[in-house]
Protein backbone atom coordinates (compact mmCIF):
# COMPACT_ATOMS: atom_id res chain seq x y z
CA UNK A 1 0.00 0.00 0.00
CA UNK A 2 1.28 3.42 -0.93
CA UNK A 3 1.69 5.91 1.90
CA UNK A 4 -0.10 9.26 2.00
CA UNK A 5 3.17 10.95 1.06
CA UNK A 6 3.55 8.69 -1.96
CA UNK A 7 -0.02 9.39 -3.07
CA UNK A 8 0.70 13.11 -2.72
CA UNK A 9 3.82 12.63 -4.84
CA UNK A 10 1.71 10.81 -7.43
CA UNK A 11 -0.47 13.92 -7.70
CA UNK A 12 2.73 15.73 -8.78
CA UNK A 13 2.32 18.98 -6.82
CA UNK A 14 5.01 20.73 -8.89
CA UNK A 15 2.63 20.70 -11.86
CA UNK A 16 -0.27 22.32 -9.98
CA UNK A 17 0.72 25.90 -10.85
CA UNK A 18 -0.46 25.03 -14.37
CA UNK A 19 -3.96 24.70 -12.89
CA UNK A 20 -3.86 27.57 -10.40
CA UNK A 21 -2.39 30.34 -12.55
CA UNK A 22 -4.96 30.40 -15.39
CA UNK A 23 -7.84 30.65 -12.92
CA UNK A 24 -6.14 33.47 -11.01
CA UNK A 25 -5.31 35.36 -14.21
CA UNK A 26 -8.80 34.92 -15.65
CA UNK A 27 -10.24 36.18 -12.37
CA UNK A 28 -7.87 39.16 -12.52
CA UNK A 29 -9.30 40.13 -15.90
CA UNK A 30 -12.84 39.83 -14.51
CA UNK A 31 -11.89 41.97 -11.50
CA UNK A 32 -10.49 44.64 -13.79
CA UNK A 33 -13.85 44.84 -15.56
CA UNK A 34 -15.68 45.00 -12.22
CA UNK A 35 -17.24 41.54 -12.69
CA UNK A 36 -15.31 39.38 -10.22
CA UNK A 37 -17.24 36.57 -8.49
CA UNK A 38 -15.43 34.78 -5.68
CA UNK A 39 -17.85 31.85 -5.76
CA UNK A 40 -17.48 31.20 -9.48
CA UNK A 41 -13.73 31.72 -9.34
CA UNK A 42 -13.55 29.15 -6.53
CA UNK A 43 -15.50 26.60 -8.54
CA UNK A 44 -13.28 27.21 -11.56
CA UNK A 45 -10.23 26.58 -9.37
CA UNK A 46 -11.70 23.28 -8.15
CA UNK A 47 -12.29 22.23 -11.77
CA UNK A 48 -8.75 23.12 -12.82
CA UNK A 49 -7.02 21.49 -9.86
CA UNK A 50 -9.13 18.32 -10.07
CA UNK A 51 -8.41 18.01 -13.78
CA UNK A 52 -4.66 18.48 -13.26
CA UNK A 53 -4.51 15.93 -10.47
CA UNK A 54 -6.71 13.59 -12.48
CA UNK A 55 -4.49 13.76 -15.54
CA UNK A 56 -1.43 13.14 -13.38
CA UNK A 57 -2.94 9.98 -11.89
CA UNK A 58 -4.29 8.92 -15.29
CA UNK A 59 -0.81 9.30 -16.81
CA UNK A 60 0.66 7.32 -13.92
CA UNK A 61 -1.85 4.54 -14.58
CA UNK A 62 -1.66 4.49 -18.39
CA UNK A 63 2.12 4.81 -18.63
CA UNK A 64 2.53 2.27 -15.85
CA UNK A 65 0.44 -0.45 -17.46
CA UNK A 66 2.14 0.21 -20.80
CA UNK A 67 5.57 -0.11 -19.19
CA UNK A 68 6.56 3.37 -20.41
CA UNK A 69 7.82 4.50 -16.97
CA UNK A 70 10.14 1.60 -16.16
CA UNK A 71 13.32 3.62 -16.85
CA UNK A 72 11.99 7.02 -15.89
CA UNK A 73 14.35 9.49 -14.17
CA UNK A 74 11.72 11.81 -12.72
CA UNK A 75 9.65 11.55 -9.56
CA UNK A 76 8.54 8.05 -8.63
CA UNK A 77 5.35 6.82 -10.31
CA UNK A 78 2.94 4.76 -8.24
CA UNK A 79 2.19 2.02 -10.77
CA UNK A 80 5.64 1.68 -12.34
CA UNK A 81 7.32 1.50 -8.93
CA UNK A 82 4.80 -1.03 -7.64
CA UNK A 83 3.70 1.30 -4.83
CA UNK A 84 -0.01 1.00 -5.63
CA UNK A 85 -2.10 -1.41 -7.73
CA UNK A 86 -3.10 0.02 -11.11
CA UNK A 87 -6.81 -0.19 -10.22
CA UNK A 88 -6.28 2.10 -7.21
CA UNK A 89 -4.44 4.70 -9.27
CA UNK A 90 -7.16 4.49 -11.91
CA UNK A 91 -9.78 5.00 -9.20
CA UNK A 92 -7.92 8.09 -7.97
CA UNK A 93 -7.89 9.50 -11.50
CA UNK A 94 -11.61 8.82 -11.98
CA UNK A 95 -12.44 10.35 -8.59
CA UNK A 96 -10.52 13.49 -9.55
CA UNK A 97 -12.33 13.73 -12.87
CA UNK A 98 -15.66 13.24 -11.09
CA UNK A 99 -14.82 16.10 -8.73
CA UNK A 100 -14.02 18.33 -11.71
CA UNK A 101 -17.31 17.35 -13.37
CA UNK A 102 -19.38 18.14 -10.27
CA UNK A 103 -17.81 21.59 -9.91
CA UNK A 104 -18.20 22.12 -13.64
CA UNK A 105 -21.89 21.23 -13.54
CA UNK A 106 -22.37 23.78 -10.76
CA UNK A 107 -20.72 26.45 -12.91
CA UNK A 108 -22.75 25.48 -15.97
CA UNK A 109 -25.99 25.64 -13.97
CA UNK A 110 -25.28 29.23 -12.97
CA UNK A 111 -23.87 30.46 -16.30
CA UNK A 112 -24.27 28.52 -19.54
CA UNK A 113 -24.83 24.83 -20.27
CA UNK A 114 -22.39 24.87 -23.20
CA UNK A 115 -19.68 24.72 -20.54
CA UNK A 116 -20.62 21.05 -20.12
CA UNK A 117 -19.24 20.43 -23.61
CA UNK A 118 -16.02 22.22 -22.73
CA UNK A 119 -15.72 20.17 -19.57
CA UNK A 120 -16.33 16.92 -21.44
CA UNK A 121 -13.64 17.86 -23.94
CA UNK A 122 -11.21 18.64 -21.11
CA UNK A 123 -11.80 15.28 -19.40
CA UNK A 124 -11.47 13.43 -22.71
CA UNK A 125 -8.22 15.26 -23.44
CA UNK A 126 -6.92 14.47 -19.94
CA UNK A 127 -7.59 10.74 -20.36
CA UNK A 128 -6.42 10.31 -23.95
CA UNK A 129 -3.12 12.14 -23.34
CA UNK A 130 -1.58 8.79 -22.44
CA UNK A 131 -4.69 6.57 -22.23
CA UNK A 132 -6.73 4.76 -24.85
CA UNK A 133 -5.57 3.00 -27.98
CA UNK A 134 -4.07 6.10 -29.65
CA UNK A 135 -2.76 8.47 -26.95
CA UNK A 136 -1.95 11.83 -28.48
CA UNK A 137 0.79 12.46 -25.92
CA UNK A 138 2.73 9.71 -27.68
CA UNK A 139 2.41 11.60 -30.97
CA UNK A 140 3.92 14.96 -30.08
CA UNK A 141 0.63 16.76 -29.40
CA UNK A 142 0.92 17.19 -25.64
CA UNK A 143 2.03 20.83 -25.79
CA UNK A 144 -0.84 21.69 -28.14
CA UNK A 145 -3.36 20.29 -25.65
CA UNK A 146 -1.71 22.00 -22.68
CA UNK A 147 -1.83 25.38 -24.43
CA UNK A 148 -5.44 24.82 -25.47
CA UNK A 149 -6.77 23.65 -22.12
CA UNK A 150 -4.46 25.21 -19.50
CA UNK A 151 -4.06 28.41 -21.48
CA UNK A 152 -7.03 29.32 -23.65
CA UNK A 153 -9.82 27.23 -22.12
CA UNK A 154 -8.86 27.79 -18.47
CA UNK A 155 -8.20 31.53 -18.66
CA UNK A 156 -11.05 32.36 -21.03
CA UNK A 157 -13.42 29.96 -19.29
CA UNK A 158 -12.69 31.44 -15.86
CA UNK A 159 -13.23 34.97 -17.15
CA UNK A 160 -16.38 33.99 -19.03
CA UNK A 161 -18.17 32.45 -16.04
CA UNK A 162 -17.68 35.75 -14.22
CA UNK A 163 -18.11 38.25 -17.06
CA UNK A 164 -20.50 36.41 -19.43
CA UNK A 165 -18.22 37.52 -22.27
CA UNK A 166 -14.69 37.13 -23.65
CA UNK A 167 -12.70 40.25 -24.53
CA UNK A 168 -9.46 40.72 -26.44
CA UNK A 169 -7.71 41.24 -23.10
CA UNK A 170 -8.81 37.77 -21.99
CA UNK A 171 -7.45 36.22 -25.17
CA UNK A 172 -4.16 38.11 -24.84
CA UNK A 173 -3.77 36.86 -21.26
CA UNK A 174 -4.24 33.28 -22.46
CA UNK A 175 -0.96 33.36 -24.40
CA UNK A 176 1.61 33.86 -21.61
CA UNK A 177 -0.30 31.55 -19.28
CA UNK A 178 -0.51 28.82 -21.91
CA UNK A 179 3.16 29.12 -22.86
CA UNK A 180 4.37 28.88 -19.28
CA UNK A 181 2.20 25.79 -18.79
CA UNK A 182 3.81 24.36 -21.94
CA UNK A 183 7.25 25.15 -20.50
CA UNK A 184 6.51 22.77 -17.61
CA UNK A 185 5.72 19.95 -20.02
CA UNK A 186 8.64 20.76 -22.34
CA UNK A 187 11.27 20.63 -19.58
CA UNK A 188 9.66 17.48 -18.19
CA UNK A 189 9.79 15.78 -21.60
CA UNK A 190 13.33 17.06 -22.21
CA UNK A 191 14.44 15.18 -19.12
CA UNK A 192 12.62 12.04 -20.25
CA UNK A 193 13.86 11.89 -23.87
CA UNK A 194 16.07 8.79 -23.33
CA UNK A 195 13.44 6.78 -21.44
CA UNK A 196 10.58 7.92 -23.71
CA UNK A 197 12.56 7.00 -26.79
CA UNK A 198 13.29 3.55 -25.39
CA UNK A 199 9.60 3.07 -24.53
CA UNK A 200 8.41 4.19 -27.96
CA UNK A 201 6.77 7.28 -26.51
CA UNK A 202 7.11 9.92 -29.23
CA UNK A 203 6.66 13.16 -27.35
CA UNK A 204 7.40 16.43 -29.12
CA UNK A 205 10.80 16.46 -27.40
CA UNK A 206 11.60 13.04 -28.86
CA UNK A 207 10.41 14.09 -32.31
CA UNK A 208 12.39 17.34 -32.55
CA UNK A 209 15.43 16.27 -30.53
CA UNK A 210 17.35 17.56 -27.54
CA UNK A 211 18.68 20.86 -28.91
CA UNK A 212 15.45 22.03 -30.52
CA UNK A 213 13.57 21.15 -27.34
CA UNK A 214 15.91 23.42 -25.38
CA UNK A 215 15.19 26.24 -27.84
CA UNK A 216 11.45 25.58 -27.53
CA UNK A 217 11.71 25.75 -23.75
CA UNK A 218 13.45 29.12 -23.96
CA UNK A 219 10.73 30.44 -26.27
CA UNK A 220 7.98 29.29 -23.91
CA UNK A 221 9.77 31.09 -21.07
CA UNK A 222 10.57 34.38 -22.83
CA UNK A 223 7.60 35.12 -25.11
CA UNK A 224 5.30 35.66 -22.08
CA UNK A 225 7.33 38.72 -21.15
CA UNK A 226 6.72 40.20 -24.58
CA UNK A 227 3.01 39.52 -24.15
CA UNK A 228 3.09 41.32 -20.79
CA UNK A 229 4.42 44.41 -22.58
CA UNK A 230 1.61 44.15 -25.14
CA UNK A 231 -1.04 43.76 -22.43
CA UNK A 232 0.42 46.83 -20.71
CA UNK A 233 -0.95 48.96 -23.54
CA UNK A 234 -4.36 48.46 -21.92
CA UNK A 235 -3.28 47.64 -18.35
CA UNK A 236 0.01 49.44 -17.62
CA UNK A 237 0.61 47.59 -14.36
CA UNK A 238 0.95 44.36 -16.32
CA UNK A 239 4.60 45.43 -16.58
CA UNK A 240 4.94 44.21 -13.00
CA UNK A 241 5.29 40.73 -14.49
CA UNK A 242 8.69 41.75 -15.86
CA UNK A 243 10.00 41.63 -12.29
CA UNK A 244 10.04 37.83 -12.64
CA UNK A 245 12.69 37.86 -15.38
CA UNK A 246 15.41 36.79 -12.88
CA UNK A 247 13.30 33.74 -11.99
CA UNK A 248 13.19 32.79 -15.67
CA UNK A 249 16.95 33.14 -16.12
CA UNK A 250 17.81 30.48 -13.52
CA UNK A 251 16.19 27.47 -15.25
CA UNK A 252 16.87 28.94 -18.70
CA UNK A 253 20.61 29.02 -18.05
CA UNK A 254 20.55 25.46 -16.76
CA UNK A 255 18.69 24.19 -19.81
CA UNK A 256 20.87 26.13 -22.25
CA UNK A 257 24.00 24.85 -20.47
CA UNK A 258 22.95 21.29 -21.24
CA UNK A 259 21.46 20.14 -17.92
CA UNK A 260 20.06 16.64 -18.31
CA UNK A 261 18.44 13.83 -16.37
CA UNK A 262 17.88 14.47 -12.66
CA UNK A 263 19.37 17.98 -12.99
CA UNK A 264 16.25 18.99 -14.89
CA UNK A 265 13.99 18.13 -11.95
CA UNK A 266 15.20 21.34 -10.34
CA UNK A 267 14.46 23.25 -13.53
CA UNK A 268 10.92 21.88 -13.45
CA UNK A 269 10.37 23.23 -9.94
CA UNK A 270 11.90 26.57 -10.86
CA UNK A 271 9.62 26.80 -13.88
CA UNK A 272 6.62 26.21 -11.64
CA UNK A 273 7.76 28.99 -9.29
CA UNK A 274 8.22 31.32 -12.25
CA UNK A 275 4.72 30.53 -13.46
CA UNK A 276 3.23 31.27 -10.05
CA UNK A 277 5.12 34.55 -9.62
CA UNK A 278 4.49 35.72 -13.19
CA UNK A 279 0.81 34.80 -12.91
CA UNK A 280 0.41 36.62 -9.60
CA UNK A 281 1.96 39.86 -10.86
CA UNK A 282 0.14 39.70 -14.19
CA UNK A 283 -3.10 39.24 -12.26
CA UNK A 284 -2.42 42.39 -10.26
CA UNK A 285 -1.73 44.28 -13.46
CA UNK A 286 -4.93 43.03 -15.10
CA UNK A 287 -7.08 43.71 -12.04
CA UNK A 288 -6.04 47.36 -11.54
CA UNK A 289 -7.20 49.95 -14.05
CA UNK A 290 -6.13 53.57 -14.11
Amino acid sequence: MATAREWLGGARPRTLPAAIVPVVVGSGVAFGYGRFSAGRAGLALVVALALQIGVNYANDYSDGVRGADERRLGPVRLVAAGLAPPRQVLAAALASFATACLAGFALAATTSWWLVLLGAAAVAAAWTYTGGSRPYGYRGLGEVAVFAFFGVAAVAGTAYVQMDSVTWLVLAACVPVGLLACALLVVNNLRDIPSDLAAGKHTLAVLIGDQRTRVLYGSCLLIPFGMAVLIALARPLALLALATVPLALIPLRAVRAGAAGPALIGALGQTGRLQLAFGALLTVGLAIRY
